[in-house]
This record gives structure tokens, C-alpha cells and sequence, in this order.
């Protein structure tokens, strides 16, 4: 039995029509679960996109999601990845304090070792763009506390099934 506390990756393929996140979003509100993360957007077909929910819940609240979902007339596919062999990703932006050349020495070296990339340079403060696990990112962000967070984004998380086999 998992936790009610278990974060879950659903994996939602619908048509590429108005409104549809919007519905999606209401089914999750109106019965008062609250999405920790949600990234769309189009896939190689123009007329499908793809979101990338992250929910928390035992498995009765993910049958209940899963029966929601696949009543909804614009949704193709429903999927838990979190049981499936998969990868995934996020994308944070961090705005971080250089008080002094050492700290920015500092921080610096740490961009490198998460092989990170600093995207915007100030007098003031250094812009790093990571992208990696949800605990890669989660470190990350630790670590720049220490020299002062003046503002972050994060996409949330996104994932892909891996492709079983190999390719021949």
C-alpha cells in the first residue's frame, strides 16, 4: 500500500484544445487535491499535448484521479510513471547574492560541479540555470541558501517513459 504522502508523476496525453488545462485543474480542485507541480505543453503532433502532474496521494486517491481524468472527453491517455521505469527533469533558474569575488569564486565552482550554467552576470548577483532530478535541484538550492536566494523559478517536474530493449 503506498503513502498518502507518496508523490506520483501522472502523465496526462490530451487534444491540444482551449480550456482543457483549465478542466483538468478543476477536476483536481474540486475534489480538494492539490497538484505539487504541472508542466504542459505540445508534442510532436500539433494537435496533442502532454502534462506533466505531480500529486500526492495513496492509491485510492490515484484510482480517483485515474477514473476523473479518463471521463474527461479531451483526454487520450492517463499514466502514473513513478511505477515505470522512467526519467525525469526540472528546470530551476536561481538569482543568488555575490556579496564579494570570493563568493562568487565559491559559487562559481559549485555551478560547475552540478554542471549548471550561470545565464546572467550583475555586480550583485549570478543567474544559474540547473536542470536535473528533483534532488540534484533540491541540493543545489541548499547549497545557494548559504549566499542568499534573491529569487528562484522552477518548472516542476516533467518525464518520459524509458523505451524497453534496446533499439535494433
Amino acid at each position: 500500500m503506498s503513502d498518502k504522502n507518496q508523490q506520483h508523476i501522472i502523465s496526462v496525453t490530451v487534444e491540444n484544445k482551449s480550456g482543457v488545462l483549465a478542466r483538468i485543474s478543476g477536476l483536481f480542485s474540486a475534489r480538494g487535491y492539490n497538484i505539487d507541480s504541472l508542466a504542459v505543453a505540445e508534442t510532436e503532433d500539433p494537435t496533442v499535448s502532454r502534462m506533466s502532474i505531480v500529486v500526492r496521494g495513496d492509491e485510492k486517491i490515484l484510482e480517483q484521479i485515474y477514473k476523473q481524468l479518463n471521463k474527461l472527453i479531451d483526454v487520450i491517455k492517463v499514466q502514473d510513471l513513478t511505477t515505470e521505469e522512467h526519467i525525469e527533469r526540472e528546470l530551476v533558474l536561481l538569482k543568488v547574492n555575490t556579496a564579494s569575488s570570493n563568493a562568487r569564486n565559491e559559487i562559481v565552482q559549485l555551478v560547475n560541479i552540478f554542471r549548471a550554467k550561470i545565464v546572467d552576470v550583475s555586480k550583485k548577483c549570478l543567474t544559474i540555470e540547473l536542470v536535473g532530478s528533483k534532488s540534484k535541484v533540491d541540493a543545489m538550492i541548499d547549497l545557494m541558501k548559504g549566499f542568499g536566494i534573491r529569487e528562484i523559478t522552477r518548472t516542476g517536474r516533467i518525464a518520459i517513459c524509458r523505451e524497453a530493449g534496446k533499439e535494433k
